[in-house]
């Protein structure tokens, strides 16, 4: 296994926090993690790449060890979180790249993917929506209302998210067995999001998350025009991204990969080794490096697509 590097740099006046591991001259992956992780949810993916592929893992402003300027400070939106992190990408000379995207990570990847498409060797989506077939009504219900109309009435529903049940309920929920997700995953998140001021920063998210969804149909089009390899590999249990979600990208892109497997949101936390050996294998195959056989021994995921 490689070593991973905690580095940090300055980025438009800010200090961004990254993790890297992996041969510098080696193809390169970029990953992006989801609300309200950071990339401690890569934690244990990234060794398990860095013997073949140069990998970045950055955490965005406002969350984990990145810089987390109030939100009268800064205007957090996807957009400036994707500037971002384009921005870093330059700095690190990186200029082609695979995507691994999960929950905020995606319309991050997304706006990266849009603003410089010839950069972009691979696409994959671990329950990263792209499509309004993923979003769950049930969980977006008071997203959309907040949104909307944020104020008094709309914001306590939404405020319900930065609770510590509420975390915790993103990794276990799906999960067959939530014995193994590590309680460090919901504590490690639930102190960071309860900084002070941080709050308001998650808040200022969840009102601009409804201005993702105009990237979709330029996503789309990207993906049918741009041929680009996509892997979807999916916690099929997942309420707050469904399953549907994973197989539109079937749609268009041309011979989608798509794994639905019995987990949840999070992954990462109870198939690691199921993910990265759809992963190595995926990116041997299209970067030209030769993949491993995916293991089985937690279980055959199912396969649609």
């Amino acid at each position: 296994m490689g070593s991973v590097h905690h580095r940090t740099a300055t980025i438009d006046g800010h200090e961004i926090f990254y993790r890297e591991a992996g041969p510098a001259d080696a193809p390169a992956i970029v990953l992006l993690h989801g609300f309200p992780t950071s990339s401690f949810m890569f934690r244990e993916l990234i060794p398990l790449l860095a013997d073949r592929y140069h990998v970045i893992a950055p955490d965005h402003l406002g969350f984990g060890h990145s810089d987390a300027p109030l939100a009268t400070e800064f205007t957090y939106t996807f957009d400036a979180l994707a500037e971002l992190t384009s921005h870093l990408l330059d700095h690190l000379g990186l200029d082609r790249y695979a995507l691994y995207v999960q929950d905020y990570g995606a319309p991050i990847g997304w706006r990266l993917a849009l603003k410089h498409p010839e950069r972009i060797s691979a696409l994959v989506t671990q329950n990263g929506n792209g499509y309004e077939d993923g979003f769950v009504e049930a969980f977006w219900t008071d997203v959309w209302a907040y949104g909307a109309h944020p104020g008094p009435d709309t914001e306590p529903a939404a405020r319900v998210a930065l609770s510590h049940d509420a975390i915790r309920w993103q990794y276990v929920h799906g999960v067959p067995d939530p014995s193994l997700v590590s309680p460090d995953t919901w504590e490690h998140d639930f102190a960071l999001v309860s900084r002070p001021g941080n709050d308001e920063v998650q808040l200022a998210l969840f009102r601009d998350y409804r201005n993702n969804r105009p990237l979709y149909p330029p996503l789309h089009e990207f993906l049918r025009t741009s041929r680009v390899p996509v892997l979807a590999v999916w916690g099929r249990n997942d309420e707050i991204f469904g399953p549907a979600g994973a197989q539109a990208f079937a749609r268009d892109a041309e011979d989608a990969e798509v794994h639905l497997i019995d987990g949840g949101h999070f992954l990462l936390e109870s198939h690691l080794h199921v993910v990265a050996g759809y992963l190595r294998g995926f990116l041997g195959r299209v970067l030209g490096q030769p993949g491993k056989t995916p293991p089985r021994s937690a279980g055959r995921p199912d396969r649609a697509g």
